[in-house]
């Protein structure tokens, strides 16, 4: 009987710490999910770090719970102790198994120590996956992309990654417009039309600086940076105020460039060849292209 009593007491005893721990545990995420990341929101500090630690933090305190259970019961002890006997061979055996689990936990404390991004920011993993970071975990971080899908990429491999961060100290980004113009059409007008259209759009912002303004140069910058077999290409460079703004930037300039250069007969060229007929000398054709 006094056997079974001090068994229900372990079993209580167990409980009641493991309720304890999942009580403290939702009460501490609650905290940092809502006061952390409203202060930060509203002192405009990284929540990246407050992300984390909520993630984190289930975990340290259920194995502080273990093991105060562990610990606390006679029966569990001695179970314990004979485990840390063979602690050499489980932590092998785990290490062998987990350790990806545990590179990613490593990456992921990395990334938050040295915050090559930030939850909010847009960035581009690579050469395949880009938009804007929403959770950084223990394991994974997770990106939105501009389809509104999200993306889990095991930290890991993000830290063996070039990362492309658009917004980690300024978002206003450069947008390079490129259009091709045949022979026959003029460069200049070309320009000029591209300028004008560019300073009318209400998402193409000012970035010259003090010099360029004394110089006169003008906001839109255009260069001629090259020609092809059939085309002089044209480069204009515009600034937005970030990413997104400067996609439908470039977006509504192409619509409305190419109007104007219809209007003003600027040719948009495209790729054509010439064929030229000649006979040899028993009169049969050749064609030549």
């Amino acid at each position: 009987m006094k056997v079974m009593n001090n068994y229900w007491e372990g079993f209580l005893f167990a409980a009641i710490v493991l309720g304890v721990a999942s009580v403290l545990t939702y009460l501490i995420r609650f905290v940092i999910g809502r006061f952390f990341r409203r202060a930060a929101l509203k002192l405009k500090v990284d929540p990246t770090r407050y992300n984390f630690l909520k993630n984190a933090v289930g975990f340290i305190v259920f194995l502080i719970a273990i093991i105060i259970i562990f610990r606390s019961i006679p029966s569990l002890r001695d179970f314990g102790t004979t485990l840390m006997t063979g602690a050499g061979i489980l932590a092998a055996i785990v290490g062998f198994a987990s350790q990806s689990a545990f590179s990613n936990i490593v990456s992921g404390i990395f990334l938050v120590i040295f915050k090559p991004f930030s939850v909010g920011d847009r960035i581009r993993i690579g050469q395949l996956y880009s938009g804007d970071v929403e959770d950084i975990t223990l394991r994974h971080t997770i990106i939105k992309d501009f389809e509104n899908r999200r993306i889990v990429i095991p930290n890991t491999v993000i830290s063996n990654e070039t990362i492309i961060n658009s917004t980690i100290t300024d978002e206003r980004v450069c947008i390079f417009l490129e259009l091709n113009i045949s022979f026959d059409s003029n460069i200049d007008k070309a320009i000029d039309i591209i300028q004008q259209e560019a300073v009318k759009h209400p998402l193409c912002i000012d970035n010259r600086s003090t010099e360029d303004l004394a110089n006169g140069d003008h906001q839109v910058v255009v260069r001629v940076i090259g020609f092809t077999d059939f085309a002089s290409q044209l480069r204009a460079y515009l600034w937005a105020k970030n990413p997104s703004e400067g996609f439908i930037l470039k977006c509504d300039l192409n619509k409305s460039i190419k109007a104007r250069f219809d209007q003003d007969s600027i040719e948009l060229p495209y790729p054509h060849r010439t064929i030229v007929h000649k006979h040899d000398g028993n009169g049969l054709p050749q064609v030549y292209g």
